[in-house]
């Protein structure tokens, strides 16, 4: 008994000293901190109530969305993030002794009760407004009762087409529009988002456009680097026809066919086009057999009266094509290989006036042949320098030509000093018909006016790098010249 005795008091000892060494309490609480953001904006969220399972303190956010709950009881909670107009979102944690645990909460907007944004109301243009700009702005209200933020959704169709334009995710409450067409009816609607509800559509309202101006002039403008097509009216008002992101260029009008042509480079190839007068409407006319020849800018190509062919060079043949791109036949091939640089034909069908060169552009011969192909006379040949511009008179009885009178060539095609030539068929004389040119300037690219007592034609330093201007004067009057438009180039005048 005695050594039993010994022994229990042993173990007691041991026992009373191990509990000793260890502080009753201690290493049994940890820190709970974290943060509530909104989900959509991650906005941090002042004031949102932080309660957990089992029961800990109560606290909430501050201005930076942090809370921090202290002494919290090791072990495993679940915490829960409160806020009214929010869906309470639960977070676990695992709270150990002596250390801090970390919680991010994202709150999504609660839709219980949450009512959907009121119907769009479109202001302007107003319902059924007409002689609208062709840019203008879109604009609407609307309200959403529980401030949500909302997105807008435009759909625009039109009169002229099947084309339907829908314009998405806009933050505004409005929306601009550039480059509609004229003279064209347009529909157009609004939908509202608020991300919670189902969308909301307004009523469809209208607006007409203006009908587009009656203008006369045509040219080409440098734009980007590549060559864009305006029009302009009597008053000087211009009107790009082009896109700035395209080459077009030499645009010839027909007001029978109420069209536009022009020549266009599609890939490594160019072809001639048509439009309305608009700008609306482009196609091309030409596939198989491009025009083509010893350089692009200096190709020309003609309408018959009636708008309903094209006559057109590809290097040493002429072409003749229906509007609508059929019927593609050759009616004329050079007979010593030189290259067909323009063409006109005359308004009574006739004649076709044709200029060739050889492949730098020089040994100048223009001539006339007949629809048939077989030449019936000469205008200009044995002459250096270079030429070109050709256009008939209404009566065919006239053809204006220009031609650099210094003779001079090189491999850059410079021109020093080109004037304008009228030949008449009746005296078979060519004459210089414009003599006021300021000197060191080149006149290229002339076209009679529509009732042909004025020329119509661009002028340009011979530097060849300064601007271009286009130029009308009256024929046969001294001092009569009158720059139309500056930095522009191959006019038409119909």
């Amino acid at each position: 008994m005695k050594n039993l005795y010994k022994i229990i008091s042993a173990i007691f000892l041991v026992v009373l000293i191990s509990c000793s060494e260890e502080k009753i309490g201690e290493s049994e609480f940890g820190t709970v901190t974290g943060k509530v953001v909104n989900s959509e904006t991650f906005a941090p969220m002042e004031n949102v109530k932080i309660m957990s399972s089992p029961t800990t303190s109560t606290v909430f956010t501050n201005a930076e969305g942090k809370f921090t709950v202290t002494n919290v009881k090791v072990g495993e909670y679940s915490f829960q993030a409160q806020k009214d107009g929010f869906v309470a979102k639960f977070e676990s944690v695992n709270v150990t002794a002596n250390s801090t645990s970390e919680i991010v909460f994202e709150l999504n907007k609660s839709t219980t009760n949450n009512k959907p944004p009121t119907v769009p109301v479109l202001t302007a243009p107003t319902d059924n407004s007409v002689n609208q700009a062709v840019n203008l702005e879109l604009t609407w209200t609307v309200t959403d009762p529980d401030n949500d933020t909302m997105t807008y959704t435009v759909t625009l169709r039109n009169d002229k087409n099947s084309d339907v334009a829908v314009f998405t995710d806009i933050k505004d409450k409005k929306l601009a529009l550039t480059n509609l067409i004229y003279g064209t009816k347009y529909y157009w609607q609004v939908t509202v988002n608020d991300g919670v509800n189902a969308a909301v559509l307004s009523t469809i309202s209208s607006f007409s456009t203006i009908t587009f101006p009656t203008t006369r002039y045509l040219f080409v403008k440098k734009i980007n680097g590549n060559n864009v097509i305006f029009t302009a009216d009597d008053a000087g008002k211009q009107y790009q026809l082009t896109s700035s992101d395209k080459n077009y260029w030499r645009p010839r009008r027909n007001h029978q066919a109420q069209k536009i042509a022009f020549i266009g480079s599609s890939g490594s190839q160019n072809d001639i086009y048509t439009m309305n007068s608009d700008g609306t409407g482009i196609k091309k006319v030409t596939n198989s057999v491009s025009i083509a020849g010893f350089n692009a800018d200096y190709l020309g190509y003609s309408w018959n009266a009636s708008g309903s062919e094209f006559i057109y060079p590809s290097f040493d043949k002429l072409y003749r094509i229906k509007s609508d791109g059929s019927g593609l036949t050759k009616i004329f091939q050079t007979p010593n290989g030189k290259f067909i640089s323009e063409c006109d034909w005359s308004a009574d069908g006739n004649k076709i006036a044709l200029k060739v060169n050889d492949a730098n552009g020089y040994n100048v011969e223009i001539y006339v042949i007949n629809p048939s192909g077989t030449v019936t006379g000469t205008i200009l040949s044995g002459q250096t320098g270079a030429a070109g511009g050709l256009h008939f008179s209404i009566t065919g009885q006239k053809l204006v030509y220009t031609r650099d009178v210094s003779g001079f060539e090189n491999l850059n095609y410079r021109q020093l000093d080109s004037r304008i030539f009228e030949y008449n068929f009746v005296t078979g004389n060519s004459t210089q018909i414009v003599t006021d040119k300021p000197l060191g300037t080149n006149d290229l690219d002339v076209r009679y006016s529509p009732n042909e007592a004025e020329l119509i034609f661009t002028n340009t330093s011979n530097d060849g790098i300064s601007q271009k201007k286009i130029v009308k004067t009256g024929i046969g009057v001294a001092d009569s010249r009158v720059v139309l438009f500056t930095e522009t180039s191959m006019p038409d005048w119909e």
